[in-house]
């Protein structure tokens, strides 16, 4: 007899269906796990013997074969030790093996036969979803798996207690669908006093979705202001938050198996390796520019990353997809994130001040500055100065607009956008391109004319020019205004002049 019962394979957010096949024969007693497990995997026969123990249950004295096909894919991770055990059962008569075939399960076992969280419950529950099967998984990651919506959803807390279902002295109810409980109170705008003209870059990067570069001395607020970005931006959309989710779950970050419902926001320190920021490791986990899918990336101290590290971003920043290559598999992980960095004019910060700056300046900042390279830096779409502001202004200088009101406007602009760019791929003016940039970008002859004479003088690239258009197409939107007009042309290359100073 062979017992079946399905689960997945992971490779990225997309899952490879596998079937656990079960065979029990004649023979030397033993427990043989083939069809190319990893460690992990292997493992299960231990976690299994000892769950059954648990519940009163020995494993036969006969010969358990498990294979999991396909054969000559890679099964990776805890999550297959459920379908095996349930494989087992089923060969042992313990459940009926009808009931089992119903079924996509995954979950870890402990010792005592409870189920550990896993990783990637939501993606296995859209695989559920398109074999039209229902979906067994750690009753903690319940309410993940109920938006994916499968035939029926098993979240059990144990082994013991889905037998008992299954034997129908015990009912596990459907879970309902959950989402991230409220976090801490975001910090506000309203905090930053001054720096009026980095505050409003802020908003247009925050309408539109545009890279932004914050440069400036130590203690001047850069930071204080790109933490403050995610109080002015809208909640995910449904169709957002579950794409951001599923990258999440794959990650084994989503709390408590809730979907999230703000945007993302990580901070790496400059320290990250290639690896925790673009993705990769032995299993080609999602690094930190997928974690920021569909939110902001924050990169302080921008120099101080390796330069081989910032230079990888530059196909993402493009493409909005990361291709994470190892001589195994090949994973594309989605990367439709906002870039906001910060860096100091140079390693000292006082570059223009003499009284502070270092013996090597102006040497200094242009080595400092060197580590950035032109093609990177031409894919962030606004540069700005931030200077130093007098602690004892601060006093004398009145609050701020507060995030409440920069964000009903951010959500006007968004909403405009949203409207305009219904069936493109992406919602917002950052992604504009080709033919949809010359539909809704182009500026009048008063604008036209500006943008050909700085094109000239500035000598633009083609890709900063398409960055002026996007950026002024926000601005626009933000005034409410249907045209690119000259003035909206006039700030958006303001915002392309280079925010700190370069020696020759």
């Amino acid at each position: 007899m062979v017992a079946r019962v399905m689960t997945t394979a992971f490779h990225g957010i997309d899952t490879q269906p596998v079937e656990v096949q079960v065979s029990m024969s004649s023979g030397l007693p033993c427990f043989t796990i083939v069809g190319l497990p990893d460690k992990a995997v292997a493992e299960s026969r231990e976690r299994i013997r000892s769950a059954l123990e648990s519940m009163g249950l020995a494993l036969p004295a006969r010969r358990l074969t498990v294979n999991l096909a396909p054969a000559d894919v890679l099964k990776e991770g805890s999550h297959f030790d459920l379908p095996i055990a349930l494989g087992v059962l089923a060969v042992m008569g313990v459940v009926e093996p009808d009931l089992t075939e119903r079924y996509l399960a995954l979950g870890e076992l402990g010792l005592d036969g409870t189920l550990a969280p896993v990783s990637g419950v939501l993606a296995a529950a859209l695989a559920a979803v398109a074999l039209e099967r229902g979906l067994i998984c750690p009753a903690g990651q319940g309410g993940e798996a109920a938006w994916a919506g499968p035939n029926e959803i098993l979240a059990t807390p144990g082994l013991r207690e889905l037998l008992a279902h299954f034997r129908g002295t015990l009912v596990l109810g459907p879970p309902e669908p959950e989402v991230a409980r409220e976090g801490a109170p975001l910090a506000d705008l309203a905090d930053v006093r001054g720096q009026e003209s980095a505050r409003r870059a802020l908003e247009v990067a925050a309408a539109g979705g545009h890279n932004l570069l914050m440069a400036g001395p130590p203690g001047a607020g850069k930071s204080m202001l790109a933490r403050r970005l995610p109080g002015i931006l809208p909640p995910l959309d449904p169709r957002e938050a579950l794409e951001t989710s599923l990258i999440h779950s794959v990650a084994g970050l989503l709390e408590e198996g809730r979907l999230l419902r703000a945007r993302p926001f990580r901070a790496p320190h400059h320290s990250a390796t290639m690896a925790a920021l673009v993705g990769g490791g032995a299993r080609a986990r999602p690094g930190e520019i997928s974690l920021a899918h569909h939110g902001v990336l924050f990169l302080d101290e921008l120099p101080e990353f390796q330069r081989s590290v910032l230079e990888a971003l530059r196909q993402p920043l493009e493409t909005a997809t990361v291709v994470v290559a190892r001589a195994r598999l090949s994973v594309t992980y989605p990367a439709r994130f906002q870039l906001v960095a910060a860096m100091n004019p140079c390693r000292c910060g006082y570059l223009e001040d003499p009284d502070r700056a270092c013996s090597r300046a102006p040497r200094c900042a242009e080595e400092y500055q060197g580590r950035l390279s032109g093609p990177l830096l031409d894919r962030i779409d606004m540069h700005v100065e931030v200077p130093a502001v007098n602690p004892l202004d601060l006093k004398r200088l009145a609050p701020g607009e507060p995030s409440a009101a920069v964000r009903d406007r951010v959500a006007r602009a968004r909403a405009v956008q949203a409207a305009r760019l219904s069936g493109e791929p992406f919602s917002t003016n950052d992604g504009l391109d080709g033919d949809a940039l010359l539909r809704f970008a182009t500026p009048d002859d008063a604008g036209q004319r500006l943008l050909n004479r700085a094109t000239e003088e500035f000598r633009l690239s083609a890709r900063t020019y398409h960055r002026v258009l996007r950026v002024a197409r926000t601005i626009a939107d933000l005034e409410g205004e249907a045209c690119v007009c000259a003035p909206h042309i006039a700030e958006a290359l303001s915002y392309r002049a280079r925010p700190v100073p370069r020696y020759t």
